[in-house]
């Protein structure tokens, strides 16, 4: 009977002391940080391409706009992601886009919600510095403890994700910047 007061006691306090780290830490912030030796506009075009999505961030599966126009302030898309094996559904919106400087999200899921920043600028070897800002708190009580026990394994998953975008940035040979074809119709002819 003694031993089952002492454990009974041992889980109360676990579940305080998960409560508790959970009210004083509501919320958390990272940053991660890459160098990449191609241009800020070239980065930008690669970072922006949805069919590059699949080669840095781990998991993608598949966007869906909902409402707006695609890569512009207001848009909401449904980002869907396979982490081991089960389906996960985040709600992307877009708060703010300057294009080749920074673009600010919302992710919101039923478990948490991240605000995530991503600013652009030259290095000075003439290459571009990208660096992620993230906030994550969760949703209730349940998620903001789980979620203050878990900044090492999303700073772990971004820095993979920002290591993965560098090389596909620096591996690019796709022109984002050609010329656009003139339709026939429109074109002038020659004397």
């Amino acid at each position: 009977m003694k031993f089952l007061k002492i454990l009974v006691g041992v889980l109360v306090l676990l579940l305080l002391f998960f409560v508790i780290k959970g009210l004083i830490t509501p919320s958390l912030a990272y940053e991660s940080e890459i160098n990449v030796s191609k241009s800020i506009k070239e980065s930008w075009a690669v970072m922006q391409d949805e069919s590059n999505l699949s080669q840095w961030l781990e998991g993608y599966q598949k966007s869906e706009l909902v409402s707006g126009t695609a890569g512009t302030v207001g848009a909401v898309s449904k980002i869907y992601f396979d982490q081991g094996g089960q389906e996960t559904i985040i709600t992307e919106t877009i708060i703010e886009i300057q294009p080749n400087e920074k673009i600010t999200m919302n992710f919101s899921m039923d478990f948490m919600d991240m605000d995530y920043e991503v600013v652009f600028s030259e290095n000075n070897g003439g290459g571009t510095n990208i660096k992620s800002k993230t906030i994550t708190k969760g949703n209730g009580w349940f998620a903001r403890s789980m979620v203050s026990f878990m900044k090492g394994a999303m700073v772990q998953q971004e820095d993979g994700n920002m290591d993965k975008l560098k090389k596909v940035i620096e591996s690019n040979t796709k022109n984002y910047f050609m010329p656009k074809a003139i339709p026939m119709e429109e074109a002038q002819p020659v004397n």
